[in-house]
């Protein structure tokens, strides 16, 4: 494991056993996470990046099957998560080392306790505090960090009293309790109407920037990361389908798959009159895979390979990695879409 890295997941693979077969819901992923950077993991529903995190997490059940290898540093030694028994996850792991935000909080927040007890759980079980008092004092600092105004008046009141944005400050204040190196935020900004959405964003980055903490912030909107990831993987049908830089991911993107999601999100300059743009079909069933290329079967661009012969992850740069056979030397050059390149004209004068 490189010594710089926090993290690195190494061909990681994830089925679960149904009646139908084995759905292979997380397909030879690999990636790696330095400290204190952000690398968003985007891609629709269903395609894998949310369970990949809760593979991390060790949250994926009995009944999964793991392949692979999650390697984490944890005060300078390094450990394969997926090794750990669920003991181990809830004692050294989970809530202290690796946290994670959810994206509903009123899911995720006991009705029946006040927010400053929830908030002083985590930290009293990792003896991170040594008394009630000193949890206490540590979680109006939390407070404050997350910008809850009258701390002292909050830290006492329910879940219901609060609006959905405190509410998911709330979240993340009990994610920080006890200092994790790695912060894991799951659609944190679903929920949220969009004026709070850019006030999470703002605040999940200056945490970061104060604490030092790296993030995995998983979304379906690439719109959402522009401004907070250093990196972003494109995930499909259980694969990561393009990574890199984010500059690299959103002015120099390479898979069709990255073309349909970029050309799916909303600008102020979209005509009022015109239907959104939309990726056609559907993702595959993971317990039959596709044969070749998964997004084969929705890209006006596919080539015949495609159908037969799954496609290598090809390097564009040093950082950047495309998995498609439209970067092999011998594939036809074909143009993105107009309603992409448009829009990536305006990126690029803004």
């Amino acid at each position: 494991m490189d010594n710089t890295n926090l993290l690195e997941v190494q061909n990681l693979k994830l089925k679960f056993k149904t009646r139908q077969g084995y759905n292979h819901v997380i397909r030879d992923v690999s990636f790696y996470l330095e400290r204190g950077e952000t690398l968003a993991i985007v891609g629709e529903s269903g395609c894998g990046k949310s369970l990949t995190t809760k593979v991390i997490l060790g949250l994926v059940g009995k009944n999964a099957e793991i392949e692979g290898s999650i390697h984490f540093n944890k005060d300078g030694k390094v450990v394969d998560l997926t090794k750990l028994s669920e003991k181990q996850f809830e004692t050294t792991i989970r809530g202290c080392k690796i946290a994670i935000i959810f994206q509903d909080p009123m899911t995720c927040l006991n009705p029946t306790t006040t927010v400053g007890e929830q908030i002083m759980e985590s930290m009293l079980i990792h003896r991170k505090v040594t008394s009630k008092k000193e949890a206490h004092a540590r979680t109006l600092e939390l407070l404050e960090l997350v910008g809850i105004e009258n701390p002292v008046k909050r830290i006492k009141q329910y879940p219901h009293q609060l609006s959905g944005g405190m509410r998911q400050r709330i979240v993340i204040a009990i994610a920080l309790a006890c200092e994790p190196d790695l912060l894991i935020a799951d659609e944190p900004t679903t929920a949220l109407d969009v004026t709070i959405q850019a006030q999470i964003i703002d605040l999940i980055k200056e945490i970061q920037q104060r604490t030092g903490v790296a993030i995995i912030f998983i979304t379906h909107d690439l719109g959402v990361v522009a401004n907070i990831a250093d990196r972003v993987a494109v995930m499909y049908a259980g694969q990561i389908v393009e990574e890199g830089k984010s500059d690299e991911v959103f002015y120099d993107p390479r898979h069709p798959y990255t073309w349909g999601l970029l050309s799916s999100i909303p600008t102020l300059s979209d005509n009022l009159n015109e239907k959104l743009y939309s990726i056609p079909g559907s993702p595959p069933n993971l317990i039959n895979p596709p044969k070749g290329d998964a997004f084969a079967y929705r890209s006006e661009y596919a080539l015949d390979i495609d159908f037969i012969e799954e496609p290598p992850y090809f390097q564009v740069t040093t950082t950047h990695r495309v998995k498609s056979w439209l970067l092999d030397e011998r594939a036809p050059t074909v143009k993105i879409p107009e309603i992409l390149a448009q829009r990536l004209a305006l990126l690029k004068e803004g």
